[in-house]
């Protein structure tokens, strides 16, 4: 049940019985969701987590080659929740689906461990070939509300995907996804080794920053025509308005010498 990706993590992945499985699908959502005030509601209430469940054992049937009682199972957990995740795809420990509706998840897709999804994500193919076709997230991923990650592409570890981002590129590891067509921006300009970051609203912007460096350019050179004041006077409006014939460089309006 766990997938065998290398998204930058060179940790080994300890093997786990269901019982510890399940432990830490509950364990990720209390953590993350602060609406979460206890397991027992997490097991009545939480489509993501019964989605979750549902598809650790579609998955186990799927790898026992009874495929046809795998997307049984996955049909009803979609009828059920609102989410679709196809039984073939591996998903590591410690992953959570807040709210869920609308998530899809593809045949080829690899999620690895302490993975965060919110609703109407979506890791989708590209192609019509039957080949590795969908994306491969990493671990410690945040993927914002309504982001699309489409074709095999690679999600670096410690990657936060922005609400809304269309992401058709591979994602270096600790860095932040913006935009349509996605943007990669490392936040600070380093990488950050901080564990799951739910911050899916702080994501800096590189338009904005270009522009930022061309507003400070321009300033930098109005900061030089100032210094130079003393060769090149600037007009002042009554100039503006009478010019001396001199200075226009026109020689009809020169009196003689």
């Amino acid at each position: 049940m766990e997938p065998t990706i290398d998204a930058g993590s060179s940790a080994p992945r300890k093997r786990r019985g269901p019982v510890q499985a399940i432990r830490e699908d509950l364990r990720a959502a209390l953590e993350r969701d602060p609406a979460a005030r206890n397991w027992f509601e997490v097991v009545l209430f939480y489509p993501g987590w019964h989605a979750l469940m549902m598809h650790r054992v579609a998955h186990l049937l799927w790898r026992s080659h009874l495929k046809l009682p795998a997307r049984m199972l996955g049909a009803f957990s979609r009828f059920m929740t609102g989410i679709e995740i196809h039984p073939a795809v591996p998903i590591g420990r410690g992953f959570f689906i807040d709210h869920g509706m609308g998530v899809v998840i593809g045949e080829t897709a690899e999620i690895g461990d302490n993975v965060t999804l919110y609703h109407g994500v979506t890791l989708g193919g590209r192609s019509l070939e039957k080949t590795k076709r969908h994306p491969t997230v990493g671990n410690n991923v945040v993927v914002g509300a309504g982001a699309k990650i489409l074709g095999p592409v690679l999600i670096g570890d410690g990657a936060r995907i922005g609400a809304g981002s269309v992401v058709v590129k591979d994602v270096p590891p600790n860095s932040v996804v913006v935009g349509v067509p996605g943007r990669v921006t490392f936040r600070d300009g380093a990488p950050v080794h901080d564990g799951i970051d739910l911050e899916h609203d702080n994501l800096p912007d590189p338009v904005v920053r270009a522009l930022q460096c061309m507003l400070d350019r321009v300033q930098g050179l109005e900061a030089e025509i100032q210094r130079l004041d003393g060769r090149v006077k600037p007009y002042d409006a009554l100039n503006a308005m009478d010019p001396d014939p001199r200075i226009s460089g026109n020689p009809e309006d020169e009196s003689p010498a």
